[in-house]
């Protein structure tokens, strides 16, 4: 059987975001959002209430622990309200697997998955792109100035003042000199660092650029990459459109990979799709696998039990849930018949062999097995006619020939001895 493609698997990404994008229109998905956020808001509140009532007085405390009380049975039943609403969300998707595909065309135009332009997300340079910051301009201490000391004038001058003077000129001198000796050491020192500090950032600021350009290169080259990925795959494409038209059989195998991505299933009820088409016999060879019957919900509602402070479930009647299961089975058949047969438009598909099964670990024997559910052959002229919107699932299947489990909720394997077509026949 044939593993998902890559076109197959790029347009199964899309079409869960679109499920996702469905859902979230959906009125069931709405109260479900809508009971959450009730039911958050009423948990907080009653988480309020109690720290309110742990800080109230003697006289208060009564009152505040009344409402905590009564605030955390509200939030409570917003709980429960919020699991009902997923509950019956499930339970509707569950229900309508087949109305579900009925509301859309289930053909893929090919063109649709070409790249027509491709989107590069923009550069970021990060810390890269911001230069290292300016030295501050280097501001020396002022140079020393001399200043000679005063000459004595008066008697000063006269009884020894002038040799006095010299002397005082000679230490003011020499003072001087070792002032600016120290100036200028310090000055000489400072603009020593300074222009090393200049270098050490000149050149930081040059590594930066090298790791930038190198950085704008491997950007360049990573939007070469998805260009370069983008018309490879447009080229396949194309080659896949043309081979389609030629009716070459790996391509008719592609497209119908592709059909089946789009079949979105709900999480709660997953579904997956093998294939093999045969060109000589024009017939699609088509294994459908659904999940075991446990992964249907049992519970028919949850309530909040107030004496015990308890949220329970009550369960679905064994009879509802059968109903239940089986009914889905029967629509998933239904639905791949008619996804394939609708997606064909060129006709290339004449006839559609068709088993949906489980898959198990076999309680006799601990090894894994398929249980066939359905197994049903339809040609393309016979199921054009019927209208789906219409129709009881079972009862399509049964005026096909299919067969069919008696109980597929026990996973009773249907007969398959006298064949499905000699069945259709009679």
């Amino acid at each position: 059987m044939a593993r998902r493609g890559f076109f197959a698997e790029m347009n199964y990404q899309t079409q869960q975001a679109e499920k996702r994008r469905r859902q979230q229109l959906a009125a069931t998905y709405r109260a479900h959002a809508a009971a959450e956020r009730q039911a958050e808001q009423s948990r907080k509140a009653a988480e309020a209430a109690r720290a309110a009532a742990s800080r109230a007085c003697a006289a208060d405390q009564k009152a505040a622990e009344k409402e905590a009380a009564r605030l955390h049975v509200e939030a409570r039943l917003a709980e429960v309200a919020s699991l009902n609403a997923d509950l019956a969300s499930d339970l509707e998707e569950i229900d309508g697997l087949l109305a579900w595909t009925l509301e859309v065309d289930d053909y893929v135009g090919l063109e649709e998955l070409k790249v027509n332009e491709v989107e590069h997300p923009p550069f970021n340079p990060r810390a890269l792109g911001s230069p290292a910051p300016a030295l501050p301009e280097l501001v020396y201490p002022p140079e020393p100035v001399y200043q000679e000391p005063p000459a004595p004038s008066g008697l000063g001058a006269a009884f020894g003042g002038k040799k006095k003077h010299q002397e005082a000129i000679q230490q003011a001198r020499a003072w001087h000199d070792a002032v600016y000796r120290a100036w200028h050491e310090q000055v000489t020192a400072m603009h020593a660092a300074y222009v090393a500090r200049q270098a050490s950032r000149q050149q930081a600021e040059e590594e930066r650029l090298t790791k930038l350009a190198a950085a704008e290169a491997a950007y360049q080259e990573e939007c070469r990459q998805r260009e370069a990925e983008a018309e490879a795959r447009n080229q396949e494409l194309a080659k896949l459109v043309n081979e389609l038209a030629f009716d070459v059989e790996s391509a008719i195998q592609e497209y119908v990979g592709i059909v089946l991505s789009n079949s979105v299933y709900p999480e709660v009820f997953p579904v997956r799709h093998d294939h093999q088409f045969n060109l000589g016999t024009r017939e699609l060879a088509l294994t459908t696998t659904v999940p075991e019957p446990s992964a249907v919900p049992s519970v028919r509602e949850y309530k909040y039990v107030k004496a015990k402070d308890e949220i329970t479930p009550t369960s679905l009647p064994v009879k509802a849930q059968k109903d239940r299961y089986a009914n889905a089975v029967w629509q998933v058949a239904v639905r791949t018949l008619h996804e394939i047969f609708e997606a064909d438009r060129a006709g290339k598909i004449h006839s559609i062999s068709l088993t949906v099964g489980v898959d198990r670990v076999a309680p006799a024997t601990g090894r894994p097995e398929t249980v066939p559910l359905v197994v049903v052959a339809a040609d393309r002229q016979a199921f054009g006619e019927f209208d789906l919107a219409n129709v009881v699932p079972q009862a399509t299947l049964t005026h096909l020939g299919a067969a069919m489990s008696k109980s597929p909720f026990d996973l009773t394997p249907a007969d398959t001895s006298r064949g499905v077509r000699v069945r259709g026949q009679h």
